[in-house]
């Protein structure tokens, strides 16, 4: 396959615009749970294991310290989560679930089937295509040997 330079043949643009669609989709599902799409991945990732520390969260979302302060420091203010400063080590803050935070799971829990719907694809497409692009993002963030080689 040789690359050409029409924005329809761009892997990059194809993926973008999907994003865009996706993100768009969470945030109809998630307003009636008050939360933005960043904020519901972090609490996916405290749903699934409570009490982490913001690099911890950070490394499970692939976002970085100043990225993801504010966003906690929103979800804190609604009540979702508590940030403490760990007292064996200052510079780390936890991040832990509130009661409201736990609770809030359940009226969570139709979203995955949701979105699914509005794919409208298969389920065993959706985990193919998941586990494509889980293999893709490993390749592009671990592999800086080919940088700059084609195909």
């Amino acid at each position: 396959m040789k690359a050409t330079l029409r924005l329809d043949d761009q892997l990059c643009f194809a993926l973008y615009a999907a994003s865009r669609a996706m993100t768009a989709t969470y945030r109809r599902l998630l307003e009636e749970l008050g939360l933005t799409y960043p904020q519901y991945l972090a609490m996916l990732v405290l749903w699934e294991r409570d009490s982490l520390t913001v690099g911890e969260l950070g490394e499970q979302l692939l976002l970085d310290s100043g990225t993801l302060t504010p966003l906690l420091k929103r979800l804190e203010s609604a009540g979702l989560v508590s940030r403490v400063r760990r007292p064996e080590d200052e510079r780390s803050v936890l991040i832990t679930l509130t009661d409201a935070g736990r609770a809030l799971r359940d009226k969570a829990n139709p979203i995955p089937d949701q979105l699914l719907c509005q794919t409208g694809m298969a389920p065993e497409d959706v985990i193919q295509l998941r586990e494509e692009l889980k293999t893709l993002t490993a390749r592009l963030v671990t592999d800086t040997s080919n940088e700059g080689n084609t195909p």
